[in-house]
């Protein structure tokens, strides 16, 4: 059997990124793919479908760092349902993309251009959240995923 999900699209808004209790963190992303398309009538017609990607442990604290509201990101992963429950004790269920991948497809200069953010709170148990390497600005440009040797005008290739 497969289950494999494919998307390009463009963040809705900034990820939110979480802990577990057991520290491991986990980003919630917010994926909007739009299409258009020219309806019998003649009129044009736009639609945006939405998306949940949900990133775990090094991946989602890169995609916290590096990715902001209007970002284009290629996400690989499966489908899965999960059931919760609401404040009120009843039965509600989300469909989410568990992303195994998460590409970062903006301009080097999109992330350059962006204001430095705060420093992210402690994970729970931990004094230090970036493995030792100092404030998230140091960490980031010691490990820069952006840090490519792609002329800007490019966009790496897609596996399809």
């Amino acid at each position: 059997m497969v289950n494999k999900i494919i998307l390009i699209g463009r963040l809705g808004k900034d990820p939110e990124l979480r802990y577990a209790a057991s520290g491991i963190p986990i980003a919630n992303l917010r994926i909007a793919m739009g299409e258009s398309y020219t309806d019998r009538d003649g009129n044009k017609v736009e639609r945006t479908e939405w998306h949940t990607v949900v990133a775990f442990q090094r991946q989602a604290e890169n995609c916290n760092t590096y990715l902001r509201k209007g970002s284009l990101v290629f996400v690989e992963g499966s489908l899965q349902n999960r059931k919760w429950q609401d404040l009120q004790g009843r039965d509600r269920y989300t469909t989410e993309i568990i992303a195994n991948r998460v590409q970062f497809l903006g301009r080097r200069s999109e992330a350059e251009n962006r204001p430095m953010e705060e420093e992210a709170p402690p994970k729970p148990g931990n004094k230090q959240h970036n493995g030792g390497l100092g404030t998230a600005s140091e960490a980031r440009k010691i490990d820069d995923p952006l840090d490519l040797d792609i002329p800007s005008d490019e966009v790496p290739d897609l596996p399809f």
